[in-house]
């Protein structure tokens, strides 16, 4: 996406890939979730390539959980046109803490630092948002999204001119529907300023801070795609917006459209993918089944005659014949039989085995 804002001259970015995805265990067993396969390459793909296109040019990762994966894949960044370094943390810092621990990477000259959360799937205009920050002479600015329920949500209320009035934590009687969407741009020396040695919450602790001290917090508010990929059901939906074009990124590897196949993937002639699919490398889809909506992983196989939808199949697993899946985790390496069908929200542990007809949701035989 270009930008039509301010230019990203003289500005660093820090992104936060600390997590450990617990949420989308067992997805994330083994894998940091912005490592994990979105839309056919790990998702901090999608979010580096939009940095880029903004025109950052420096980037800091804040790692912690797995760290060594990450810079296996991105190296020093110049596959993305970037100059990138990895931080690990010592110790659990918290956003604010994992902000300040990362940033001290960054050269004194960059003055002000991009912050991006690393699950986000966002479509926001950085350059917006960067020459909304140097318009306000703000200290700090948030990217700020409109949500239909907000109540699951730090809230954010601005004043007429975008400025940041509070800082709310999750309220049954939200007083805004705008909600923390975890992009940031900060003055360097607000940063600097962050406590060291113990965790802190940017969220809890140093945004309230700021208001308390009267500084400028400037809300940059817009209704543009946003999704915190956190859940099973938000990763799916993610990688599908992202295959039918729906959610921006420059990293497709693919064409937009209703599915993506990746090399060595292949489908009986009777098989149909759609609905934003992603079949990884070397997936095979038997004859009569129908991927919807879905992410078939790596060296998964498919039988015949099997339905799977708004799910993930993991590496190298095995869906049997006649096999439903719907609204299903199925880890790395799990053998599910013939004719069972799992359904709801069900999860299945990397390696599990499942006899034919072993695990069925409904009373049909």
């Amino acid at each position: 996406m270009t930008s039509t804002g301010g230019t990203a001259e003289g500005t660093a970015a820090v992104v936060l890939v600390g997590g450990q995805g617990s949420r989308l265990r067992p997805l994330t067993a083994s894998t940091p979730k912005p490592m994990l396969p979105t839309a056919g390459v790990p998702f901090i793909g999608h979010l580096l390539s939009r940095i880029a296109a903004t025109g950052i040019r420096r980037v800091v990762l804040g790692t912690s959980y797995r760290a060594e994966v990450f810079a296996d894949y991105l190296g020093d960044g110049s596959a993305f046109g970037l100059d990138l370094e990895c931080v690990p943390e010592p110790e659990p810092l918290g956003t604010g803490g994992g902000i300040r621990h990362a940033a001290a990477a960054l050269d004194p000259a960059f003055e002000e630092v991009m912050v991006f959360n690393g699950d986000i799937l966002s479509g926001v205009d950085l350059g917006a948002v960067l020459a909304e920050h140097r318009g306000a002479d703000a200290d700090a600015t948030l990217h700020l999204v409109r949500v239909p329920d907000p109540t699951a949500f730090g809230c954010v209320p601005t004043d007429a001119t975008g400025r940041v009035e509070a800082f709310l934590e999750k309220t049954l009687n939200p007083p805004t529907d705008q909600v923390n969407a975890g992009c940031y741009v900060f003055r360097r020396a607000v940063i600097d300023a962050i406590p060291t040695g113990r965790p802190v919450s940017v969220e809890r602790e140093t945004f309230p801070g700021l208001l308390r001290e009267g500084r400028r917090l400037q809300g940059h508010v817009e209704s543009s795609y946003w999704l915190d990929l956190g859940t099973p059901a938000a990763f799916v939906r993610g990688c599908a917006d992202l295959v039918q074009g729906i959610a921006p990124t420059s990293a497709l590897p693919g064409p937009v459209g209703t599915a993506l196949l990746l090399p060595g993937a292949k489908t009986a002639a009777t098989a149909s993918v759609s609905d934003g699919s992603t079949l990884g490398r070397d997936v095979v889809v038997g004859d009569g089944s129908r991927i919807i909506g879905s992410v078939v992983m790596d060296g998964a196989r498919i039988g015949d005659n099997v339905v799977v939808t708004r799910s993930v199949i993991g590496p190298h697993a095995v869906i049997g014949d006649e096999t439903v899946v719907s609204d299903a985790v199925i880890g790395d390496d799990v053998t599910v039989g013939a004719g069972c069908e799992l359904r709801d929200g069900v999860r299945l542990w990397p390696g599990l085995s499942i006899p034919d007809g072993g695990l069925r949701f409904s009373g049909s035989a």
